[in-house]
């Protein structure tokens, strides 16, 4: 049998009587809320009002998770849950107070979706612009002309802008799917051109050294040949290897070893051309000593006091340079070199004496021009007299006389 009793608890929002039975207390009156058998009023009242207690608990996470900025949507979840237990809950404490609370965390939810709405927006809006950025790099890379572009590099870059697009797809907003699609085939059509043009690049560049290698492999032979010559081709050789720059790459390793063995056969010409160069020189000794005997004379003759005289004698000196012939090598340059500046000592003390003449007949010229000047005014002076007193035998005299000094003064070149 139920056990009776007679004592009876009551608060402010509730009150419960002897048999377990409890009310909830509103400003309306009063609702029975339930009952707890077995219990005294006052543990039947605060059964009730731990019930009340986990829903105020409840309203209090979600509040706490509005203001920290969880997601607007799964807060409201809890509110309209929050709502649907307070319509009737059997619990003993402020209901009223309670939903109010509820009713405001329903519009702080309001609010903070609204915001949220707002940072998806922009956030949306700054990942497309990243996005659109991440495309536009590897277009303006596609754009380069052929011609600008590191074929070698390129590979690596756009492996670098492909990374860039997969984080940051990974880490962004993501974007509506037509706008993403549409995006993305952009960057594939830019990809697909880059590596496209990569591949006809080294396809190419794969003929060229074919067509080097075999141009050079024919230079080889030929040098070959030449290096087996009893006299040393130095100009043909040379000649073959401005053939050999004209034939481009043909890969390093490949260039290595051709050049390796073209080079060794220029060795053995240039080799050649040493000892050959040696005899010859041993052979011109001789004249190289009669050569320095001729301009031991020839540099006798400075300083230049009489041009004609020197003139005369380095024409002489000059036969006999030239009958000498050829001297070595190595003293060529330094022979020449001497006698050209006594060359240059006598053609300059020509060239003084002839302008300093010519400097004299200009002064004289100019002082025959001056007097024939004067004395033409004079003429002038005495045929306007003439013919003014009508006298015509003396302006026929003054007028033919005038004309005689006039073609002097054309003749000196300063009239």
């Amino acid at each position: 049998m139920r056990r009776v009793v007679s004592e009876t608890h009551q608060q402010q929002f509730g009150r419960a009587d002897g048999e377990g039975n409890v009310y909830l207390v509103t400003g309306d009156g009063e609702r029975w809320v339930g009952q707890v058998t077995g219990a005294t009023a006052e543990e039947a009242l605060a059964f009730y009002s731990r019930k009340f207690q986990d829903l105020v608990g409840q309203v209090a996470l979600a509040e706490q998770r509005a203001r920290t900025g969880a997601k607007a949507r799964d807060v409201r979840k809890s509110v309209t849950a929050l709502d649907e237990a307070l319509k009737e809950p059997a619990v003993v404490g402020d209901l009223d107070a309670l939903r109010t609370r509820v009713d405001a965390l329903r519009t702080q939810v309001d609010a903070l979706e609204s915001k949220q709405q707002e940072q998806s927006a922009q956030a949306l809006a700054e990942a497309a612009a990243q996005r659109e950025a991440i495309v536009e790099k590897i277009e303006q890379l596609a754009a380069t002309p052929v011609a600008n572009i590191r074929w070698k590099d390129v590979h690596a870059q756009v492996e670098q802008i492909f990374g860039e697009w997969k984080e940051h797809q990974r880490t962004t907003a993501r974007l509506p799917k037509q706008q993403a699609d549409a995006l993305w085939a952009r960057f594939k059509q830019s990809r697909r051109k880059l590596e496209d043009g990569r591949r006809a690049f080294f396809a190419s560049l794969d003929e060229q050294h074919r067509t080097a290698k075999q141009t050079k492999q024919q230079l080889v032979e030929e040098a070959q040949k030449l290096a087996e010559q009893a006299e040393p081709r130095v100009n043909d050789y040379r000649a073959l290897l401005d053939r050999w720059k004209a034939a481009g790459r043909a890969g390093a390793k490949v260039d290595d070893r051709l050049w390796e063995q073209f080079k060794a056969a220029g060795d053995v010409i240039f080799a050649k051309k040493q000892e050959h160069d040696a005899v010859t020189d041993a052979e011109y000794a001789e004249n190289l000593q009669k050569k320095e005997g001729v301009l031991t004379r020839a540099e006798a003759l400075l300083p230049v006091t009489d041009w004609k005289a020197a003139r005369s004698a380095l024409r002489r000196l000059q036969d006999e340079w030239d009958e000498i012939g050829r001297v070595p090598r190595a003293s060529m340059r330094s022979v020449e070199a001497r006698l050209h500046a006594v060359e240059t000592a006598v053609k300059e003390a020509e060239d003084a004496h002839w302008s300093k003449r010519n400097s004299e007949k200009s002064d004289r010229a100019t002082g025959l021009a001056a007097q024939l000047q004067q004395s033409i005014t004079d003429l002038e002076a005495e045929l306007a007299a003439a013919e003014a007193a009508g006298d015509a035998e003396k302006t026929a005299e003054i007028t033919k006389a005038l004309e005689t000094q006039r073609s002097w003064l054309k003749a000196t070149g300063i009239a």
